[in-house]
């Protein structure tokens, strides 16, 4: 994995990269410099080495295209700053923070807490065994809200993800064309099915499944996964790239099924 925030020559490469894919195929050397804060003749250097590697083509003058290998470059590049970011927001930024949390049992103000995540919800319970604690800064019953900050340590999560199951449009056949055991199946186990089209909706009625949301699909699909739920989106073939297009823009994990 290639870490552009402690090599500045791996951060350089990377921003260089980035305006590639933003100008391609046309691409100012002299523009790319002013952006990054190189001189031309270091943005060509490092095209140079990209186009060595296989991650740039030329196409002729002047014009370059980034290749498939310099897209997954770029993603795991991509990674890494977004892990970092998630570091300082959560554990950094977050220690000094106060955030509700559902108490497990009865809490005291100032009393330390365990925290996990449950359901897709923030837990707090009494006791500092948790890989993740905090203070308690209010009290709190057993099943209500509890402001917590002080946080040390990282909760347990395993990110969910996402089966987006393609019913066919009312133009192909519709829910018809799409057998119930199928989407039963894709339903089965997942924490929260959601479902993009009228034809999707009534799919998923008719193999006996109530979608808890038809609006909004990818958004609360890629929310529900990155709180560690395993989500269904049945989707129109119609609807299928808008609820795709928003798990990529939250770099949530997911797969489609064919109906």
């Amino acid at each position: 994995m290639v870490d552009v925030l402690d090599n500045k020559r791996a951060a350089t490469r990377f921003r260089i990269l980035v305006q590639i894919a933003e100008r391609q195929p046309a691409v100012s050397q002299g523009e790319i410099a002013g952006e990054v804060g190189v001189t031309s003749q270091a943005v060509s250097e490092y095209i140079r080495e990209l186009v060595d590697d296989g991650l740039v083509e030329k196409e002729g003058r002047s014009r370059y295209r980034v290749t498939r290998e310099g897209v997954d470059w770029l993603f795991r590049a991509a990674d890494d700053v977004r892990r970092f970011a998630d570091h300082v927001t959560g554990d950094v930024l977050g220690a000094m923070s106060e955030d509700a949390y559902i108490a497990t049992e009865d809490i005291e103000e100032g009393e330390t807490v365990s925290l996990t995540v449950k359901d897709g919800l923030l837990h707090a319970t009494p006791g500092s065994e948790g890989p993740a604690t905090g203070i308690a800064t209010t009290d709190a019953e057993a099943g209500t809200d509890v402001g917590v900050t002080s946080f040390e340590g990282v909760m347990e999560l395993d990110p969910g993800s996402v089966t987006v199951l393609q019913v066919p449009s009312i133009r192909t056949g519709g829910s018809r064309a799409i057998d119930a055991g199928t989407v039963t199946e894709a339903c089965d186990g997942a924490d929260v099915v959601v479902a993009a089209g009228v034809e999707a909706v009534v799919a998923c009625r008719q193999a006996g499944t109530d979608p808890d949301v038809t609006f909004a699909v990818g958004e609360v699909a890629a929310d529900a996964a990155s709180h560690g739920l395993a989500v269904t989106a049945v989707a129109t073939t119609d609807a299928v790239g808008r609820v795709t297009d928003a798990l990529r823009d939250a770099d949530v994990s997911y797969e489609v099924l064919e109906g």
